[in-house]
């Protein structure tokens, strides 16, 4: 059965950042499926030239973008070429992110940079270009991955904590200003679930590990999020909150803010807080 978005964007043209694996080439795939032509962008050249086989394979068409998210010069480039070839634009998912850990104070503020400019700005600059696009032809949707940290704001993370709570208001700010033009936007806020995020990390060792530890032990693939982004997205939800424990923390951090908020500096002074985090299942 195709998603309600292959039925409602017949012309079925999606630019996707970060598709040469993870989360992204899911979306593609699961796109892919329904026919969509497909923009995917990434780092590797090796990994966007797998990707394409694999959407083609799958029926859908491809075409490849490699640059850097975080230069708002390249994207552009990139953005227009692709609006060109394809005649246009449904929907833009904006998924390239890398994860990181480390204590404020303690990470590099180079290393802010570079983490701000991938997560945050990137999202801006593609949103930046495509809602006029969108406006104008009075249809589109905007996907955002953002994260359930940027709900939480766990500590040792700040610096991803700090660029999701971003993403998160920058499409609360779209949703409102676009809707009356008949355009559609989505923020996406999972806990952990099975990726690579973590391989470009610049924070301390341990937190990287301890990281990657948890991500790698997660329930969910790619694959059961890609799924469950498109469908949602489709009944035009705004908040994509999954699993359970998303929903949760999205609920308990609005109805008690104090409570949220006490708790996590209680457990975090705690010296199991490390071991504590190893033993979490999502």
């Amino acid at each position: 059965m195709a998603y309600k978005l292959s039925i409602k964007h017949p012309k079925k043209r999606a630019l996707i950042t970060g598709g040469g694996g993870g989360l992204g080439r899911a979306l593609s795939l699961a796109l892919a499926k329904d026919e969509w032509t497909i923009g995917i962008t990434d780092i590797k050249e090796e990994a966007l030239v797998e990707s394409k086989k694999l959407i083609e394979d799958a029926g859908g068409k491809a075409f490849t973008y490699k640059f850097d998210v975080s230069k708002k010069e390249d994207y552009k480039t990139a953005f227009d070429d692709f609006i060109s070839t394809a005649g246009g634009l449904d929907l833009l998912i904006n998924n390239a992110g890398v994860g990181d850990g480390g204590l404020i104070g303690e990470y590099d503020l180079a290393h802010w940079d570079w983490i701000t400019g991938i997560n945050q700005m990137a999202v801006i600059y593609g949103s930046h270009y495509a809602v006029p696009v969108f406006k104008k032809q009075g249809s589109g949707h905007i996907i955002s991955i953002a994260s359930a940290a940027g709900l939480a704001n766990m500590p040792n993370m700040g610096m991803y904590n700090v660029t999701k709570a971003a993403v998160i208001s920058l499409m609360e700010t779209i949703y409102a200003e676009v809707k009356g033009f008949g355009v559609d936007a989505s923020v996406v806020c999972p806990t952990f679930f099975r990726s690579n995020i973590m391989q470009h990390h610049k924070g301390d060792e341990n937190s990287a590990k301890i990281g990657q530890t948890i991500i790698q032990r997660a329930k969910f693939s790619p694959d059961d999020i890609a799924d469950y982004i498109l469908t949602e997205a489709g009944k035009g939800s705004f908040y994509i909150l999954h699993p359970w424990q998303a929903k949760m923390v999205f609920h308990v951090k609005r109805f008690l803010p104090n409570f949220f908020l006490n708790f996590k500096a209680k457990q975090f002074a705690k010296k199991d807080w490390v071991q504590n985090s190893m033993k979490h299942r999502f």
